[in-house]
């Protein structure tokens, strides 16, 4: 049974939410503040973390930064009464990995949740699937692994998910759009700084100099595009 988080200082949203994933046969744990949040998921492997923006003590973007900063890669759901752009970017930049305007559905919560589980659900063992090789990445589709020259990475599901789908397209120049689509999903449209931030962050993880890639490379006016990485002089 996986396990889900709920983050919120207004009991009737807990309530709401914990009851819409208990019949989904999920198992809940509530928290009304920040500091507890951290504690939890500091504490348990949880499956999902629906947290609250504005809570009292810590506020939901200082718990997801610092959850990021321990290596805590939960895919976090960020619930926020604001709906400005500013809000939105802030929590992704920080390492949320998708967000829901109150007022909300509980079924869109849960459509969401099972959306990113849809992109991190391995392959049958039978299908024996060969890890993709680029450079010193070995990126394993089969059991949500990533090396780099033998180590391994830890990713949010959302940037595994982008070096994936880049990586079964390697050398083909992707355009924002593209990358919203396919690893997104359509009811993302138009919303193309998200790829920008991704991009950002999965470069800080894959690239010696993130500020100089020679594997996620820009292609100006069109995109990006993963590739082999070139001898430098």
């Amino acid at each position: 049974m996986k396990q889900v988080l709920v983050v919120d200082d207004e009991p009737s949203i807990v309530t709401l939410l914990s009851y819409n994933l208990k019949k989904e046969h999920y198992q809940v744990t509530t928290a009304n503040d920040g500091a507890t949040a951290l504690k939890l998921a500091l504490a348990t492997a949880f499956d999902f973390i629906l947290l609250d923006l504005m809570l009292p003590q810590m506020d939901g973007m200082e718990v997801t930064r610092r959850l990021r900063q321990e290596k805590v890669t939960t895919p976090i759901i960020m619930l926020t009464a604001k709906d400005a752009e500013f809000d939105k970017i802030i929590g992704l930049e920080l390492g949320a990995d998708d967000y829901l305007t109150k007022p909300f559905s509980p079924r869109e919560v849960i459509a969401r949740m099972k959306a990113i589980s849809r992109r991190l659900r391995p392959v049958a063992p039978t299908a024996a699937v060969e890890p993709i090789k680029i450079g010193a990445l070995q990126i394993f589709p089969d059991d949500y692994r990533v090396l780099q020259a033998g180590q391994p990475l830890k990713l949010t599901p959302r940037e595994y998910a982008l070096l994936l789908y880049l990586a079964q397209r390697q050398n083909r120049v992707l355009s924002r759009e593209q990358l919203l689509n396919g690893v997104w999903g359509y009811d993302y449209a138009g919303q193309t700084r998200m790829v920008d931030i991704q991009v950002s962050h999965l470069r800080d993880k894959i690239e010696i100099d993130p500020k100089q890639p020679l594997y996620l490379v820009t292609v100006r006016g069109f995109g990006y595009k993963l590739e082999e990485p070139h001898e430098t002089d």
